[in-house]
């Protein structure tokens, strides 16, 4: 079984070094200051407190017929859609898209393929710090790796992708529509960010209650939206969200703000990627107020 990491930022080089522990043959792609370092030290990670560098093999140059088994895409939603452009004339049948992204995947079979695109999620977060991985898996109660076919179907690949996974000890999921999946995953990450651009010391957020009830606030509204416009919440645990007063809510999002928790899944990915996330944020809430003038609209017929 031969795989693809293609970027090599946090969520990347955690699976790397996963997938190369549970000994699959393992490449890494990467670019630029990145691609220098691993080509230099290597890739280096934490384990038990303890600098480890992972068997993969380091790629600067991805040829048209060099195969894998599955490419695992683990770039930011900014660098998407140059990433798909790079793959597209690749022989491998199988791209991982682990991007944050609320896009039609058919947009991105029409670039690089029909059938290619097997949508997916990471349950990860960290940071890398002088050049070391410091990262490690979101517990599977809150967010296992996840991942679908377009279609929604039980196929193959999406059962050797299972393998994969369990034998490289990694919480995993298949859901029915990663789509809806992923909209309720925005729904939830956007205001959770958004409280650290507002924050005037975003690393002290969670002691800020004004933030804490508007991202409360928010959050409640963006997953009622996604409940009404699809039908239904996936995973079912969001409705949670729904449920909870919007007073514990806020008390138990200044908690989780303030834990190391929010701290490694949080706030590290909301500071090193704004970018990503501002463009998140005016994606989701324009596809919202698309929808809700398109209701009102139909509503007036």
């Amino acid at each position: 079984m031969r795989l693809l990491i293609f970027g090599t930022g946090v969520i990347g080089s955690l699976y790397a070094s996963l997938f190369a522990e549970a000994g699959f043959d393992t490449t890494v792609y990467a670019r630029g200051a990145r691609l220098e370092t691993l080509k230099k030290k290597g890739l280096l990670y934490l384990k038990r407190e303890k600098v480890t560098k992972a068997n993969v093999s380091v790629l600067s140059e991805l040829k048209d017929d060099d195969e894998y088994d599955f490419i695992f895409l683990t770039v930011r939603e900014n660098q998407l859609y140059q990433a798909l452009e790079e793959l597209k004339t690749n022989n491998s049948k199988c791209i991982v898209t682990m991007t944050n992204s609320m896009d039609d995947y058919n947009e991105w079979e029409n670039l690089c393929g029909e059938g290619k695109i097997l949508p997916a999620f990471p349950g990860a977060g960290g940071r890398i710090k002088d050049d070391v991985l410091d990262a490690t898996l979101t517990p599977k109660i809150i967010q296992p790796t996840t991942f679908a076919e377009i279609s929604g179907m039980r196929t193959d690949r999406v059962r050797h992708l299972s393998l994969i996974f369990k034998q490289s000890s990694i919480p995993y999921q298949i859901v029915k529509d990663m789509h809806i999946w992923q909209l309720c995953h925005l729904a939830m990450v956007v205001p959770i960010a958004d409280a650290y651009y507002e924050a005037d010391n975003p690393a002290k957020a969670g002691y800020a209650h004004k933030i804490m009830h508007k991202t409360a606030k928010a959050l409640k509204r963006n997953l009622q939206f996604v409940r009404k416009t699809c039908g239904k919440l996936s995973p079912w645990k969001m409705n949670i969200f729904l449920f909870v007063p919007l007073p514990i809510l806020t008390f138990i999002m200044s908690f989780v703000y303030r834990s190391t928790f929010g701290e490694k899944f949080m706030y590290q990915h909301s500071i090193n990627a704004p970018d990503e996330m501002r463009e998140l944020h005016k994606k989701f809430y324009e596809y919202m107020e698309n929808v809700i003038n398109i209701t009102e609209a139909e509503s007036m017929l």
